[in-house]
């Protein structure tokens, strides 16, 4: 077939011209009717909200024959228009009327050229107002979330600032004031040492559901020796005996550490025997090793259960101690699938199942979930997730302060449920407040020390604006501002949200992958996620990825290699989160190292067609 066969008629030409002029005339009215209700934009972000209506405008509309229809002219097809969405539709417009002979001084034809790098130009602007100028040599930046380590560890943040990171998150859910307030202040001296700004996101901790404590277990601790497959022992058990707790790194490699009496210790000797009759009545006998001012290392070739009150004493002497503050232990919920599962709105401790010898349900785990909104909000045959989507059920019954959930999966065939786990209504329209008492006393911390706050599980525009009027309260509307997008709904209302965020004076939002793939469906991520990320961009708003970046790495020290697949993905938004982890400076390390190679590739979703390295064996054109 000639390539003749191949021209397009005039016919559709004028189809395709026809279109577009529609189109282009459905997104100037779309315009006026949303901003209407927004009148306080800051002037220097309408533009930014006019391009994000044209975006979701253009996308209310299925453009995929359009755009096949584009490409065989070889025209663009709006594959890249987020930033500059208009001036995309009009160049498209221009080359249309050129193709069919027609003036292209129309109103409607003309471009506006300038426009396609205003709209990259404003959000590389926004996002250096929300983290910071970009590191040399890389666009995106790296944010890392701090252990609690941080705030004695000066040198871990020295490192961290060296391997490339460029911003902190701190999370209010966890330590206090004084803790973080240590944490800035390392940080702070780092930046000054290393010459390398840092800027701070502190979170606050929003209205996470989290299932309450569990009933304690008698304080056990079980002490054994290192054995074969033969049962023989390769070592004995290392014990530590100590007059005080300690986290002295020196007794880590300890298989137990015992607090016992002071005077009891000054009495050991290396040698000496201790004698005991363990939880379980048996005789068990250790030797003193080693003694040193700090306590003494005892050996174990047998296995033995100690309580609090067990009563050590040595071979030889009349002088006992009893064994104290080992640490009671929370109970677990065992759960299969079609077991029931109680949540109740009171602050008690949650119990355990009850089972027969068959192991069959007797009384149903109860796990505590004080918030009197879940009990009037939620319906019978709703979802509930529990930690991380690992158990799931519908809610069977719901009568006052108490729901009974069916057990209808688990990823293995018996899951623990513990205290301190999320919980997790993705189908539910829940009237939380954003903004609880803890995080108003936590606000007004955050605005004294970080450059940026983090609203927990932004679900409506009204949570943007009652943060703000908060910050308006303290006197401090300057901070940035960073939407946490954690549910179904926070995705659903992000266009209403981001309007929102353009009235702070900076502003981002942050794709918060683990509860928005349980809440969203884990089938549904990498849609959701894409789609914040083209959302993002066509309100000229940096956008923060997060959660799970190289956590084998961070973790365990190597990553798989679908995690790298991941981190090379990240690099189309305008930061990456790590979370904490004893390898952490090895992924920041080597997250640069991937963000650096993949956008000489790639910007945003924008190929860049460098020269391929194919080897010097291989040439691309024989």
């Amino acid at each position: 077939m000639s390539p003749a066969s191949h021209a397009p008629t005039d016919d559709g030409i004028e189809s395709l011209t026809g279109q577009l002029e529609s189109l282009r005339g459905e997104l100037g009215q779309q315009v006026e009717c949303v901003l209407a209700d927004h009148g306080d934009l800051p002037v220097n972000r309408r533009r930014s909200a006019e391009n994000l209506v044209h975006y979701l405008s253009l996308r209310n509309h299925d453009l995929r024959p359009l755009q096949r229809q584009l490409s065989r002219l070889g025209l663009s097809s709006f594959a890249h228009a987020e930033p500059h969405v208009m001036a995309s539709v009009d160049a498209v417009l221009h080359n249309l009327y050129a193709l069919a002979g027609a003036s292209t001084d129309s109103a409607e034809g003309s471009v506006d050229r300038e426009a396609f790098k205003a709209g990259l130009d404003q959000l590389e602007s926004n996002t250096d107002k929300l983290l910071g100028a970009p590191p040399a040599g890389r666009r995106t930046r790296i944010m890392v979330t701090l252990p609690a380590e941080a705030a004695d560890d000066y040198l871990l943040l020295y490192r961290l600032l060296n391997s490339g990171m460029n911003c902190v998150r701190i999370n209010c859910a966890h330590d206090g004031p004084e803790k973080w307030l240590r944490m800035i202040e390392r940080l702070r001296d780092a930046e000054r040492a290393t010459g390398s700004p840092c800027r701070i996101l502190m979170d606050l901790g929003g209205p996470k559901l989290r299932t309450g404590p569990m009933e304690l277990l008698p304080a056990v601790k079980k002490i054994r020796p290192l054995r074969d497959s033969f049962g023989r022992v390769l070592r004995p058990a290392r014990i530590w005996l100590t007059a005080e707790t300690s986290a002295d790194s020196e007794i880590q490699t300890a298989d137990a550490c015992l607090v016992v009496d002071r005077e009891w210790l000054e009495d050991c000797r290396a040698g000496n025997r201790v004698l005991l009759r363990d939880a379980r009545d048996s005789k068990r006998r250790w030797r003193i090793r080693e003694v040193t001012p700090q306590g003494c290392w005892a050996d174990a070739g047998k296995t033995a259960y100690v309580t609090n009150g067990t009563v050590l004493r040595l071979r030889g002497f009349d002088r006992e101690t009893g064994i104290r503050e080992l640490p009671r232990l929370q109970s677990k919920i065992r759960v299969r699938t079609d077991d029931v599962l109680l949540i109740l709105n009171h602050d008690e401790a949650g119990k355990p199942e009850l089972r027969d010898d068959n192991g069959e349900l007797l009384s149903p785990g109860r796990v505590s979930l004080p918030v009197p909104e879940i009990f009037r909000d939620i319906r019978r045959g709703e979802p509930v997730c529990f930690d991380d989507g690992r158990i799931t059920g519908l809610v069977e019954k719901k009568s006052p302060g108490r729901l009974q959930v069916r057990i209808t999966h688990t990823r293995r065939p018996v899951e623990t449920l513990a205290g301190d786990k999320g919980i997790n209504f993705p189908d539910s329209q829940l009237s939380l407040p954003a903004l609880g008492e803890k995080d108003l006393r936590d606000l007004d911390f955050v605005v004294r020390h970080a450059d940026m706050v983090g609203l927990s599980f932004a679900n409506r525009p009204e949570d943007a604006k009652e943060l703000r009027r908060q910050l308006v309260k303290l006197g401090c509307g300057e901070i940035g501002v960073v939407l946490k997008i954690e549910t179904k709904w926070g995705f659903a209302n992000l266009p209403g949200l981001l309007l929102e965020a353009m009235k702070f004076k900076a502003s981002g939002i942050m794709i918060a992958r683990g509860d928005l793939a349980v809440e969203c469906g884990f089938e549904r991520l990498a849609e959701v996620q894409q789609e914040m990320l083209w959302i993002g961009e066509a309100a000229h708003t940096p956008v923060i990825w997060a959660t799970q970046v190289l956590e084998g790495l961070t973790r365990r020290g190597h990553p798989s290699r679908a995690e790298i697949s991941d981190a090379s993905i990240s690099q189309a938004a305008e930061c990456v989160m790590l979370n904490k982890g004893p390898h952490i400076e090895a992924a920041v390390q080597t997250l640069d190292d991937v963000l650096k190679r993949m956008q000489n590739h790639q910007r945003k979703k924008h190929p860049l067609l460098r020269q391929l390295q194919l080897g010097s064996g291989f040439s691309a054109l024989e």
